[in-house]
C-alpha cells in the first residue's frame, strides 16, 4: 500500500492457496486501495465478483472454506496491529520470520520464503532496512537462523516473541 505521502507498506504476504482482492464482495468501492505483487513465481486465478458470490450461494463447503480463510485473514490482521502497536520492532520481526516460516503449521517446513528483502521485511514490521539487517544479525549470532540459499528459522526465535 502507498501513502499520499508516497510511503510504502507491506501489509500482508500471501502463501499458496491464499486469496486476494476479497474484499471488493462486501462494497462496490470503485478503486483498489493496495496492490498484489509477486516476489516469487506463481499463478494467478481471476475469478469474476458475480461468480464468486454465485459460488458461495451454491457450493456451501466452499463457503465454508471462504469464511473461515476471511475470519483467519481478519483475525491475523487484527494480531498484527496489536503487535504494531504494543511491541518492539525486534519482537516484530522474530513473529513475521515465524510466521512466514509457518512455525507450528502441520507438514510445514521452516525455511522461509526464498528471496525475500529486508526491505520487504522492514515494509512489513513498520522499521528501516538498517534496523532489520540489526536484529538480523543478531538473531543469526544467537543462532536463531541461518543463511543457506535461503532463510532457515529455527523454533529457538520463539523465545524472542515470548521474551518480556
Amino acid at each position: 500500500m502507498v501513502s499520499k505521502q508516497g510511503k510504502e507498506a507491506t501489509i500482508a504476504l500471501l502463501d499458496r492457496g491464499d486469496f486476494l482482492g476479497e474484499g471488493c464482495i462486501a462494497s462496490d468501492q470503485p478503486i483498489r486501495l493496495t496492490t498484489a505483487t509477486a516476489i516469487t513465481r506463481c499463478s494467478v486465478l481471476r475469478i469474476e465478483k458475480r461468480e464468486l458470490l454465485r459460488t458461495l450461494h451454491v457450493e456451501h463447503g466452499f463457503s465454508d472454506l471462504f469464511v473461515a480463510y476471511v475470519v483467519e485473514r481478519h483475525n491475523r490482521t487484527q494480531a498484527d496491529l496489536v503487535d504494531q502497536l504494543f511491541n518492539s520492532s525486534e519482537k516484530r520481526l522474530a513473529r513475521a520470520l515465524l510466521i512466514l516460516a509457518r512455525f507450528g503449521k502441520e507438514g510445514r517446513s521452516e525455511e522461509v520464503i526464498p528471496g525475500i528483502s529486508q526491505e520487504t521485511l522492514a515494509e512489513l514490521i513498520g522499521t528501516t532496512r538498517s534496523r532489520v539487517n540489526f536484529f538480523m544479525n543478531r538473531f543469526r549470532k544467537m543462532g536463531f537462523i541461518d543463511y543457506n540459499g535461503g532463510l532457515l528459522v529455527h523454533s529457538s526465535l520463539l523465545g524472542v516473541v515470548l521474551h518480556e
